[in-house]
């Protein structure tokens, strides 16, 4: 058992961008046919969200925005932050005035993503991310999770 978990350790960096990189495309993928009708547009009808309509446009936006910084590994944390922030408005503004639970009231992505953003504000952008290439604190998050791996199993 110790040889697996050592090499689902080893992994777990790797996985973590992965999901990083997923999420932050999905995400962006969500702003992006809001704002242009791109994939289906707003609502897969093809529309697209008027400008400066609140809080449509400005949830539209930072999805766009957000969802390409986590996917690019770019601010991480701090996009995370704001992209769960407004998963959690979208949730109990939108979603839950018609019902109590998320299978009823079709807030099933709000939750999933808020909550997804927020594991990301903790563990960061994990590795293959490109702001380790500007020396984001000197040492890439795939290294400082090593290291606390090896920390914890000595």
């Amino acid at each position: 058992m110790n040889a697996l978990a050592s090499r689902l350790n080893q992994a777990q960096p790797y996985v973590l961008g992965i999901f990083r990189i997923v999420l932050g495309l999905l995400f962006a993928c969500h702003g992006a046919a809001s704002l242009f009708g791109w994939i289906g547009g707003a609502g897969g009808s093809g529309a697209t969200i008027p400008g400066g309509t609140w809080p449509g446009w400005y949830a539209a936006v930072i999805q766009l925005v957000a969802g390409a910084l986590v996917l690019l590994g770019l601010g991480t944390r701090g996009a995370a932050f704001i992209a769960s922030g407004s998963m959690a408005y979208a949730y109990f503004d939108v979603h839950q005035s018609q019902a109590l639970f998320p299978l009823q009231n079709g807030g099933e992505s709000a939750a999933m993503f808020c909550w997804a953003f927020l594991l990301l504000v903790f563990t960061g952008p994990g590795a293959l991310a490109l702001g380790g290439l500007f020396g984001a604190g000197g040492t890439s998050d795939a290294g400082r999770t090593e290291e606390k791996s090896a920390t914890v199993t000595a």
